[in-house]
């Protein structure tokens, strides 16, 4: 690909099922720090970097799928958007690693520049189940959800299909479904 641009951004969003899905693709496995994660995050450790090729980055080190698993479960419980990153030799289809990102130090929500793209999911909210608590606000990130007057409103074509509301909504009715 030398001189050409890719066709496709290094990262894209996934769910935590898909970020599963991909780790028990593996069985080698590296952890390595986050290079752009803030030295002062608010909300995770540094070293929350999966890689299945060996990072040349970050300090990497082996680790097992069990442990891999814990990673996942650990960016879940901290709200971090599972962001897989694509091997930038030329295959699109080929997944090196995933990044796991926050709001609060990461370049991917700093910096709205950054490519990034949408997931193979988007949120499907059943507005008559909804008590537009606004939970689900505070974790969308692109800011697809709101509330205003009491009410909550959706723009889908901001969604980038993370899944993090589904796990925020009390009232379990929000679900993730193909784009």
């Amino acid at each position: 690909m030398s001189g050409q641009e890719l066709a496709y951004s290094p990262h894209f969003v996934c769910t935590r099922g898909e970020a599963v899905e991909l780790v028990c693709q593996y069985d080698t496995i590296w952890l390595a720090d986050c290079g752009c994660r803030g030295e002062s995050c608010e909300r995770s450790r540094r070293d929350v970097c999966i890689w299945f090729t060996n990072s040349p980055f970050g300090n990497p080190r082996p680790i097992s799928r069990d442990e891999a698993l814990a990673v996942i479960e650990y960016a879940a419980v901290r709200n971090l958007v599972f962001r897989p990153f694509r091997d930038t030799g030329g295959d699109p289809n080929a997944v090196d690693g995933i990044c796991h990102c926050c709001n609060c130090c990461c370049s991917y929500f700093l910096n709205p520049s950054e490519p990034c793209d949408k997931g193979r999911y988007i949120e499907h909210t059943d507005v008559a189940r909804c008590t537009h608590c606004g939970l689900c606000v505070e974790v969308c990130y692109p800011a697809a959800r709101s509330c205003d007057g009491g009410q909550l409103h959706v723009e889908a074509d901001k969604c980038y299909g993370c899944g993090l509301c589904v796990s925020a909504c009390p009232e379990v009715c929000i679900s993730m479904v193909k784009r």
